[in-house]
Order: C-alpha cells, then structure tokens, then sequence
C-alpha cells in the first residue's frame, strides 16, 4: 500500500485541521493529497437514509463538487456513500476519513466505493496507524476530523440521536458553519436536523446558499 504519512509540522498539514483543539498530530493519506487544502464542505446524514435523503445527498454532493468544492465524509452507509460517490467525477472530488487504518475498509460493503475514490481522483486518510480495527470509540475521533478539515458542515439526514449530531457539536465547537436540509416532520431521519434548524442551524435547499455563504 502506498501511502504518504503526514505529521503536523509538515506543509501539506491541512490548515483547517491545524487549528482545532486535539489535532491528528498524524495523518495516513492515500490519494490526491493536494485536497486536503482544498475549500471543503462535509455532508453527512443517516446511516439508513431515505430515497429522500439520498436524493438531497446526491443533489447537493454533484452541484459543490462541479463547483470545485471538496466534499468530505466519513466513507459510511447511505448519506455518506450517496455523497462520496456523486462528488467522484468533478472537480471538487472528495475526501474520507476513515475510523480504522486505511488497509482496513469499514463498512465491508464499501469496498468498491473505497477504489472508486482512489482511481477518480479523491483522497482517504485516517489518524490511525495499518492494522488499527474500528472500533467503537474510533468514530467520533474520526467525526472530529471529518468536520475539522471542512469549511462548513451540510446536515441531510438526522436522527435525534446519531452520529451526525457528534459531527455537528464538533463542528459547532470548531466555529464551522452547520447546515441544514429541512425533512419530513413524519419521519424519525429528520427529527435531528428539524431540531437543528430550530436552534439556529442555516436552513438551505439549494447548494448556491452555501456557494453565496463561501463567496465562492
């Protein structure tokens, strides 16, 4: 596996993540390096997205990434593959942070996806050394990353409870923009991000929004 090892005194440290509290002192790259110092928005949501969801995801991912911005997530069932994957042939391409070493590809059923990224352009890294398993605590470690590197954060899809509201505290603490797609208020996937919005969360349904908020 051929792989470059980036610590936090070296130049091609990303600035973004040089900044927060706790930064990866080390970061295990493999691909495109040079996007780690790219603008990026992270767009996570639901690991059991709804057609609506996947739909707002892959919407949002192919617009910002035809516009040159780097897409970033966490290489996870539904929202996160919906957004790697459509982000995989523009210009902005896409990052995955991984919770395990990068010789180990979580979840299985990813694995394609994993070479997609890799042939098309895109880069995956992760803190943790080869061999490290994902475990457990590795997630919300791998969160703070995810939300460190970005510009700004795009909440599709929320449970009350999940994994993305983790990501959004990390995001909030980190003084990053959190945004948010409106759901269903019939559905438990958008429970958390209509809550979001009620607390102040930038409420969009168009990826010009964002664009107009980066002035890009």
């Amino acid at each position: 596996m051929n792989y470059k090892i980036i610590k936090f005194e070296d130049i091609e440290y990303p600035s973004n993540l040089r900044y927060i509290y706790d930064p990866p002192r080390v970061l295990y790259c493999l691909g495109n390096i040079s996007l780690l110092n790219n603008i990026c928005i992270a767009i996570i949501g639901c690991r059991e997205s709804s057609s609506y969801g996947n739909k707002v995801a892959k919407y949002f991912s192919n617009r910002l990434s035809q516009a040159g911005i780097t897409v970033v997530s966490g290489l996870a069932h539904g929202i996160d593959g919906v957004a790697h994957k459509y982000s995989l042939n523009n210009i902005g391409r896409t990052i995955a942070v991984l919770g395990s070493g990068l010789d180990i590809v979580y979840p299985r059923e990813n694995e394609s996806l994993y070479n997609d990224i890799l042939k098309n352009g895109g880069l995956i890294i992760s803190e943790f050394p080869l061999g490290t398993k994902p475990l457990k605590e590795n997630f919300p470690k791998r969160n703070r990353i995810v939300s460190g590197l970005s510009h700004g954060v795009l909440v599709v899809e929320a449970k009350r409870k999940s994994g993305t509201s983790i990501t959004v505290d990390f995001a909030l603490e980190q003084g990053r923009d959190v945004y948010v797609v409106p759901g269903n208020i019939d559905s438990e996937n958008s429970e958390g991000t209509n809550e979001l919005i009620k607390q102040g969360a930038y409420l969009v349904t168009n990826p010009n929004e964002i664009l107009c908020k980066l002035k890009w």
